[in-house]
């Protein structure tokens, strides 16, 4: 039971800090304009040497800003809650904190993958209309990555409370 929960925290941590470096990164879509090699994030587009911040409200940067920091705060609560179970697992007989950080855990997750759903759809059929050399980059892929480690995370807390309440469960009958 500890050791899933164990590689569930070490999956949601690692998940936790690619969500932090994704979200506040400038690499998610390169694109080649004039010569120039130019990238964009959520919150602000560079072209070569000097940055800029979107001052435009665009609906999918919003909504993909949204989700990625709901899913954040998600991730980090799972995190805790999940130390919290794995320091002191007795505690109240309606709570069971490993239930809870694997839900946390599979939220996260889903609502990372609707941000990147999002951000993907629109950016595909925006630029890969009108632009011919764009390409998504690292901060892009590493959104994907912690979509993967949520749902590990996820699966690994769920697995430890399966194991914890079988024994419970037999005994009681």
């Amino acid at each position: 039971m500890y050791s899933f929960m164990g590689g569930g925290l070490f999956c949601a941590g690692v998940g936790n800090i690619l969500l932090i470096v994704s979200t506040a990164t400038d690499y998610w879509m390169q694109y080649r304009q004039s010569s120039n090699y130019m990238h964009q994030g959520l919150w602000r587009y560079c072209m070569p040497g000097k940055c800029f911040p979107h001052n435009d409200s665009i609906a999918h940067l919003d909504a993909t800003r949204a989700l990625m920091i709901l899913s954040l705060l998600a991730c980090f609560i799972g995190i805790i809650i999940g130390i919290m179970a794995f320091i002191h697992y007795s505690s109240f007989d309606r709570f069971d904190k490993t239930f809870a950080a694997g839900i946390l855990f599979f939220i996260s997750c889903f609502l990372v993958f609707l941000a990147m759903a999002v951000y993907t759809g629109v950016t595909i059929n925006y630029y890969g209309k009108r632009y011919g050399n764009w390409r998504f980059s690292w901060s892009y892929i590493i959104g994907w990555v912690s979509v993967v480690l949520t749902f590990f995370s996820g699966i690994f807390y769920l697995c430890a409370y399966r194991m914890h309440e079988c024994p419970r469960s037999s005994n009681s009958h």
